[in-house]
């Protein structure tokens, strides 16, 4: 009798476990502009070399070139290519018949985290402007449910996610920009914040990674979020001064710091195996030597006449996105080939799915989850 009463136990238990979520977070991660081409193939044979856009030509060869693809890829993005290749999934080398793409039509920064964040397309957020987003992202529509009130958290190097998530409105935790972070107390949030204030960053709206990275898992560790989004910015603007060396630096410090970030979720109570990665990027560029610098679409670049003469055709490509996704919910198929064109509206009802939130009954404007790569 004792041994039916275990066997029933474990049978039940088993499908309990079955029919239960297994990630009860979800950490999102985008690295602006990083183009596919760079995360399936490593470094570019027709960029690395143009002294136009890199210093040290030697030095960078050394670096990053490889004859074989999968070792250019692997110097690179070396997390990329040995553990989410094997571990997780991924999608966009369009090379291999494995593509996504952006569905609002501008191919920018403010539409794309907006299409990233609601799950839709609003073609009026037609410019980066420091306009509040009229529309919910999924940080504000979760941070109005109970189980998940003041656990949802976004950390951006670009100063204008305060508007695109509306913190004033939303309630959502925003450090983005050169603000100071001051939600954990402690001596490294200290440094780093004195930090902040004396190293230069080139640019004037955008701060260095290493600020936002290392802000975002000081809160990971000490405010323990359900949704944590990081979104990493240098890799676009690198690109758009025409420095194709720090471009790829940044590239593979993006995946040292994403690294970093699967290591730490695994050896934290309340992640470890407990949360689902999943990164991406706001948009691609050109691909060649005279459009990489730039991405905008035929109707963006059409509101210009200086933008219009010179790409009349838009920069072509730079709609063109990845994704790359692990944890306990996410199949271990490496690269896949979905049937259809995946598109950048389906990661916020991907996040929710994740999270075991029906996205019709948040938003029914919301594009569907991209179940191929969901157990």
């Amino acid at each position: 009798m004792k041994k039916l009463i275990l066997g029933t136990a474990v049978v039940a238990a088993s499908l309990l476990s079955l029919n239960s979520k297994a990630a009860d977070n979800v950490v999102l991660v985008t690295l602006d502009g990083l183009r596919w081409q760079e995360v399936f193939s490593g470094a570019d044979k027709n960029l690395i070399n143009n002294t136009d856009f890199v210093a040290d030509t030697d030095e960078l060869t050394a670096l990053f070139w490889r004859d074989d693809q999968a070792q250019r890829t692997q110097a690179l993005m070396p997390f990329f290519s040995e553990t989410l290749v094997k571990q997780g999934v991924l999608i966009g080398d369009r090379t291999q018949g494995s593509l996504m793409s952006v569905s609002n039509p501008w191919y920018f920064s403010y539409p794309g985290y907006s299409e990233i964040l609601t799950g839709m397309v609003d073609e009026n957020i037609d410019s980066n402007d420091k306009v509040p987003n009229p529309n919910k992202t999924i940080l504000e529509s979760l941070n109005t449910k109970p189980e998940f009130k003041g656990k949802t958290a976004l950390f951006g190097s670009w100063d204008v996610f305060p508007y695109i998530v509306n913190r004033e409105r939303s309630g959502v935790f925003v450090n983005a920009g050169f603000e100071a972070f001051d939600a954990v107390k402690s001596a490294e949030v200290t440094l780093l914040n004195q930090m902040q204030t004396e190293i230069p960053s080139p640019w004037h709206n955008v701060r260095l990674d290493s600020f936002t990275y290392r802000f975002a898992k000081q809160y990971l560790l000490n405010k323990q979020p359900r949704l944590l989004v990081i979104s990493l910015g240098e890799t676009d603007d690198f690109a758009h001064n025409g420095k194709y060396d720090a471009y790829l630096k940044s590239a593979k410090q993006s995946d040292a710091f994403i690294r970093d970030l699967w290591q730490t979720i695994q050896q934290t109570p309340g992640y470890k195996d407990n949360t689902t990665l999943i990164i991406t990027t706001d948009h691609g560029r050109g691909s060649h030597a005279d459009d990489w610098q730039h991405h905008s679409s035929k109707r963006a670049l059409a509101r210009s006449e200086q933008g219009k003469q010179r790409f009349p055709n838009g920069i072509v490509g730079s709609e063109h996105i990845w994704l790359a996704a692990i944890g306990p919910d996410i199949k271990a198929t490496g690269l896949i080939k979905p049937k259809n064109e995946l598109k950048q509206a389906q990661v916020a009802a991907t996040v929710l799915s994740v999270l075991g939130i029906n996205s019709q009954q948040v938003n029914p404007k919301m594009a569907a989850p991209i179940k191929e790569i969901l157990k």
